[in-house]
Order: structure tokens, then sequence, then C-alpha cells
């Protein structure tokens, strides 16, 4: 029988074969995609319900996130109350009905994996320390790896390769360099708004632009130094490319939809070869200029570039390769424009709405400055304005949530969790809840830390906003000293409040902008 087989085999058509082949492919995807769409999602839902989560129910592929979407476009349609930061039935209506309608400790499907939300301040600071590895990061799909595939993205060694030669360019001292930058693009912009006045000193303006111009500017100086004009055009294309990585999000689950020649997927490949062309210009003549001695290395690049020297010692395959520097820069766009325009652009609005925490912090500012240059020794001692700013990060931050991943089987808070699982920290939720921060949790009361980060909350882990553990953000930093720079500058000249045609409208673009943006009226002091 085996002989005939074999005589047969060796009679067939090359046309058969490919038929035979193309069959055998076929029902090897069939079978993969009824693993990885149905049988999987089928043994994650019933091991956690067995264990007494509740949870929304399985739908094919896509999970929850048709009616994520539909959510987000019914809240989108209606604004909030004036001075309500009640804000997280808005932005985050999906998680917010599974908790009300399954408790505290549910799940979601985000796609076809399970996304438990994690609520407790003690399992999420066991996550985030990630001792032993067994909490990752969640694999990025292609359409995510388009906007920034650094650091944020990688695990094991990689990561610590990355975050060892990142390092050097974020320390205290090199940050400190960098206060000229800020301060002369804070200027730029003050200067702007002031020549924009009326004869008697009022401008209406929408800082929501405004700030993330400012942040651009900072991060193209402060990253490429004397080459940042060819930068400016990158951060314009990134905030396309986060839109777009939105839409996308719609239709991430069905297999093979990235290879399509949709619209959308031409264009963000088109996006990301564009800003990979500009940079690796740009990294090349840094290159080039730091070898011939024309240049100093007191940008981020130049940092990046000579710390990645000295950690490979001339062997290439220990330091990173031209495209993970074209990545983390990718990185140092998005992260270093977006946290902090976000920041800014929600401390001038509550600060606009509660005028009594705008004039504490103004007199605090002149008291450290007067009308000179914000120095880096008196910024460090403004304590109110930090005040503020740790509670526009309590109830806006940029971003809010944190997922990790189990890759082995894990207990967690007394639940075995399986391999293959979503952890959702929601950090809007951690910093809104009533049990953690007390009856005010959702009031703007920047004195809750007056005495500091541990003793405003119950729990250390209970304030994330720029995550916690060894993944801590590593340019947090960096974003509060740019902050208190450009408040500073702009409380010396103005005083603010919202104009008559603000709306409160909080909603998330990757990170949580204003929806119609933030029209204030300045008054010049």
């Amino acid at each position: 029988m085996a002989t005939r087989a074999l005589q047969m085999l060796g009679e067939a058509s090359p046309w058969n074969l490919a038929c035979a082949a193309a069959a055998m492919a076929v029902l090897w995807l069939a079978a993969w995609i009824l693993e990885w769409a149905w049988w999987t999602p089928r043994r994650l839902g019933r091991a956690l319900e067995a264990q007494g989560l509740k949870g929304t129910r399985y739908r094919l592929f896509t999970g929850d996130v048709p009616e994520n979407a539909r959510l987000n476009k019914e809240a989108r349609s209606k604004p909030l109350p004036l001075g309500s930061h009640n804000i997280i039935p808005r932005v985050q209506p999906m998680i917010s009905n599974a908790i009300k309608e399954n408790g505290k400790l549910s799940f979601t499907w985000f796609g076809p994996e399970p996304r438990v939300t994690i609520l407790d301040p003690e399992s999420v600071r066991e996550i985030l320390s990630n001792k032993f590895g067994h909490y990752g990061k969640p694999r990025s799909s292609r359409f995510g790896k388009l906007l920034a595939n650094g650091l944020v993205n990688h695990q094991g060694e990689k990561w610590a390769k990355h975050r060892r030669i990142l390092n050097p360019a974020f320390h205290h001292e090199k940050i400190k360099r960098m206060l000229p930058v800020f301060s002369a693009c804070s200027e730029e912009m003050i200067t702007r708004w002031e020549n924009s006045m009326s004869a008697q000193g009022v401008s209406e303006v929408d800082v929501w632009p405004e700030f993330q111009n400012l942040t651009g500017d900072v991060i193209s100086r402060t990253a490429f130094g004397s080459s940042f004009q060819e930068g400016t055009k990158i951060f314009q294309l990134q905030g396309e490319q986060a839109e777009r990585l939105m839409q996308a999000f719609q239709t991430l689950f069905i297999p093979g939809y990235w290879f399509l020649p949709t619209k959308n997927n031409r264009r963000m490949r088109a996006i990301d070869r564009e800003i990979c062309t500009i940079l690796r210009g740009i990294i090349e003549k840094k290159y080039r200029a730091i070898k011939s001695g024309e240049a100093s290395s007191d940008d981020l690049l130049g940092l990046l570039l000579e710390s990645n020297r000295r950690e490979s010692n001339g062997k290439e395959d220990l330091g990173m390769s031209t495209e993970d520097i074209i990545e983390e820069c990718k990185l140092f766009y998005f992260a270093g424009m977006e946290t902090t325009s976000v920041l800014l652009t929600w401390t001038l609005i509550l600060l606009s709405m509660h005028p009594e925490w705008q004039e504490q912090a103004r007199k605090e500012v002149l008291h450290h400055f007067g009308r000179t240059t914000p120095d880096f020794e008196n910024l460090s001692r403004l304590k109110i304005v930090t005040m503020v700013l740790y509670e526009v990060l309590r109830l806006y931050p940029p971003a809010i949530f944190v997922t990790r991943r189990t890759y082995k089987e894990m207990e967690l808070g007394g639940i075995t969790y399986p391999a293959g699982v979503n952890l959702m920290l929601p950090i809007l939720f951690i910093h809104h809840d009533p049990n953690i921060w007390g009856k005010d949790a959702s009031e703007f009361n920047p004195e809750r830390f007056a005495d500091g980060i541990s003793n405003a909350v119950k729990h250390p882990a209970a304030f994330f906003p720029f995550g916690g553990g060894p993944r801590i953000c590593i340019g947090q930093n960096f974003a509060l000293l740019e902050a208190k720079m450009a408040l500073s500058t702009i409380l010396q000249r103005f005083s603010f409040e919202l104009s008559p045609s603000y709306t409160h409208a909080p909603y998330t673009v990757l990170t949580l902008h204003p929806q119609h943006g933030a029209p204030i009226v300045l008054r010049k002091i």
C-alpha cells in the first residue's frame, strides 16, 4: 500500500500537488482561526467564570470592540456639566457599565482576549513591580507598532538594554541643562499671545493646539538640537497616525485585515515611511556631526547616540541598531509631546474653573520669580504649583489605563489567572475611587497633596499617572519640569478664565483630549 501511494504521488501532476498543498494550508489556517477566535476565548472565559468572575458575553473575533465604539460615540455626543470632574462615564462608558453590572473584578473582551479590570491598589503594585517578569506588556499589533515601537513595547533583555542606554539622556542633570529650551519655547508662545491681544489687554486663545505646538517645539529642540526645524513635521504626522490608529482598532481582529490595501492602511504605512525617512536623515547627520566634532551631544539624540556607543563598545549587536534608534525617536515625539500638552491643557482648564487656586499658584510664582525667568532651583521649590499639577494628573491623567498580560498561570488577589489574560489597570477609575481618596474624590482639591503623594492617599500605588515599578515612564521628570516652566511663565503674565464657548468634553485619542478644544480668555496682568 505504501509503495502504491508513493507511486501515485510520483505520478501526480504539479497541478494536483499544488491543489493538495493549498487545501492543507486552508485546513491549517481554518484550524488556527478556530483555535484563536473560538476555543481559546471559550477556555479562558470559563476559567475566569469558574472562580466567580463575571463578564460580558464573547462575540466572535471582535469581542466588545464594536459595542465599545458605539458607547463611546453615544457618550461623546453629550458634554458634561461645566465644573464636573466625574468624567468616567463619558471617557470609559464600556468599563463603567461592566463594573456596575458585573462587579469591580469583572472582565470584558478586547477582540478574542479577556481583559480583567484590576481596581485593587495592592494588586496594581504587584503587577507593576513585575519582579519575576510574569506580567508582561501585551503584544503590540502591526497597527500599534507604526505609532511607536520603542522602549514602551519591549520585553525582557531588549527592554533592559534599551532602558540602560536611554537612562543617561533623562538623568536629572541632563534635564536641568534643557531648562533654557523650555524657557525659550514658553517665551515665544507667550509673546505670540501678547501680540494677539486687544487694546484692553484681552484675547481668546484655544490653548489645546497652542500647547501641542509648544511641546512639539520643545521635544524637537531638546531631542534634535539644531535640527529641530527638520523634525517639526514629525509631531503633525504622529498626531494623524494616532487618529488613524483609533480607526484601525475597529478592524484589528479581522484576520489578515492589515494586509488589505484599504485607504487607512495605505495612509498609515505612508506616514510611517515619511517619519522614518525624516528621522533617518536627522540621525545620520547627527552621527556625522558628532564624529567630526561639529556638534555637542547635549540634546536627547546626541546623548542617546553617545550612550549607545559606550554600550556597544564597537560591537553593533551589543547596542541599538539605527532602526531601534528611529523607533525610540518616534516615542520621544509622541510621548514627549502628548503627555505635557495634555497636562498643561487640563491644568489651565481646571485653574479657570477654580480661580482661587489659580490665584494661590500665581502668588507663589511671583514670590519666587517676580517677572524674571524661572530658574531650576526655585522651580523645584514650587509647592502649590506641584500640588495643582498632581491634582490635575489625578483627575485627568494623560493615559487613562495601563495593560499587562499573563504569560504563565499567575495567582493574584486570590484569583488564578491562566496564561493569555490581559489585566487592565484603570488609572482613571483608581484615581477617582472615593474608597481610596475620600468622599471628595471627584472634586478638584490640590490641598490633598500638601504633604506629598504618600500622605495624600491610603495606598501609594493608587497614584500612578506615569505608570509604576521598573517600567515607570522614563520621561516623567522631563514632563513635570517642562509643565512647571510653562505654567509659571503663563501665571506671571496672565490671568485666565474659560471662554463662554468652552464645552467640557474630555475624550480619548490614546491620551485624554478636550473634544472641542480649550478656548480660554486671557487677561494681561
